[in-house]
């Protein structure tokens, strides 16, 4: 069976809400950031990572999924311009990098359920992981377009709350003009400017990654060869603006020593009352599920289309009547369940090297797709010749590897982190022979 559904699922609208959900989530976490780093190195960090970082990375992650919009995304476009192996690889970074990735959004869920529940124990929150887990199955088995409508209604749920805790406190500070934005001290005390970085830039690079996370749906988007650069045009914005916004008018109305990991409700508590922190804190449960629900439906993508190119068994290609690829779904589900509430902070700095990884394959793969096939272009082109395409590429890269450095240096837990995604990353090619390299080879894009 095909891996496309008979209609296009994903319209402009809907696949930007996805795109919000498998880049951010709304401003949760970054109180953590403001906190350990200080508020001068957190706004700059806020500011500098989407130019430096984003912009690069979504215009040519737009090209590529203009060029290709296809189902498995960046695993097609690194297969066609270097070959199976390289695709394999990219796919495997990938699927690693989400095994780390996906822990992370049950114990954001569970952060945001104490509050509730202060008391909840070991064992039932396992099964709240595994019931945040499920539930995103269950929506995802009910296919594309279902979890880009559900999506649109989960941005709403988040950011509502936020936009009140914005708008109260903008018109606080503006009416306390003698109240001054808190840039000192610049860095958090007990670091230097460069330990600060360190600590934050890793953090920063996560909260604004993952702009080519919807492209293994790209068989199920809507003239896709448009949608998908639209889509960026507007998700890069939102996200900016939700982090901006949200931040600076609240972080000058409160001691940024008090902004730690999960302290919206009581940051909310503070300008504006009790009532707007318990909104934030189930705002706090709604974008954790909406998270995993939207990683959910990109990741699955990677064992389907591996499966139809020989990889994996070819159980995972199979494909519903709406396009959905259950059993992919499923299996994927089950891998991540085995992954709840295991602690991975630690490996935040291997998380980001193996993401980097994967990102280099995805621009080499643009440039020699242009000098291999000039002729094949999407509705979307940065206006740009390789040389150039090549530096602005190189940008990301150059900020992740600064990042990574930076947290070796600044923290004990970096250098384990780094090495154990250089072991998992050094697994890839042993599991492409273990896999038998696509013998049995059902062709999708040509290779």
């Amino acid at each position: 069976m095909t891996s496309r559904p008979a209609r296009p699922a994903l319209r402009l609208g809907s696949l930007v809400a996805v795109m919000f959900f498998t880049v951010s989530g709304g401003p949760f976490g970054l109180e953590g950031l403001v906190g350990s780093v200080g508020p001068g190195v957190a706004v700059l960090l806020l500011v500098a990572t989407p130019l430096i970082y984003s912009v690069p990375e979504a215009l040519l992650i737009g090209e590529l999924a203009s060029m290709l919009p296809v189902e498995g995304g960046y695993y097609q476009w690194v297969k066609r311009a270097f070959g199976r192996f390289w695709g394999f690889w990219n796919g495997w970074l990938s699927w690693v990098y989400s095994l780390i990735d996906m822990a992370i959004y049950p114990v954001l869920f569970l952060q945001y359920l104490r509050f509730f529940l202060p008391g909840l124990g070991r064992f039932e929150a396992w099964v709240v992981a595994l019931a945040v887990i499920w539930g995103a199955t269950w929506l995802n088995l009910r296919g594309t377009r279902v979890v880009g409508t559900a999506s649109g209604w989960f941005v709403a749920l988040v950011l509502a709350p936020f936009g009140v805790l914005a708008a109260v406190a903008l018109a606080r500070w503006l009416g306390q003009p003698a109240t001054p934005f808190p840039t000192t001290p610049f860095h958090a005390t007990g670091t230097s400017f460069l330990g600060a970085l360190g600590i934050g830039v890793s953090q920063s690079i996560w909260n604004y990654s993952g702009w080519d996370n919807a492209s293994t749906i790209g068989g199920e988007i809507e003239q896709a060869s448009t949608t998908y650069p639209r889509a960026l045009a507007r998700a890069l914005p939102l996200v900016t603006a939700v982090y901006l916004v949200t931040i600076l008018p609240a972080l000058a109305l409160t001691g940024w020593t008090t902004w730690t990991d999960g302290a919206w409700p009581r940051i909310a508590g503070v300008v504006v009352g009790p009532w707007l922190g318990v909104w934030i804190a189930g705002a706090g449960l709604v974008s954790a599920f909406a998270l995993f629900n939207a990683l959910l439906l990109a990741y699955s993508r990677i064992p389907l289309v591996l499966a139809q190119d020989g990889l994996l068994p070819p159980a995972l290609a199979v494909t519903d009547e709406r396009g959905t690829p259950r059993n992919a779904v499923l299996v994927s589900a089950l891998a991540y369940s085995g992954f709840a509430l295991i602690p991975f902070g630690g490996l935040l700095a291997g998380d980001v090297l193996l993401y980097s990884a994967a990102l280099a394959l995805e621009f080499g793969a643009l440039l020699q797709l242009r000098r291999a096939e000039p002729g094949l272009r999407g509705a979307f082109r940065v206006p740009l010749g390789a040389p150039a395409l090549a530096v602005l590429g190189s940008l990301p890269i150059l900020l992740i590897v600064l990042a990574v450095v930076l947290e070796i240096q600044s923290r004990e837990i970096g250098l384990p982190g780094v090495l154990v995604a250089g072991l998992l990353a050094a697994v890839g090619p042993a599991a492409y022979l273990a896999l038998g390299g696509g013998r049995k080879v059902k062709e999708g894009v040509a290779a």
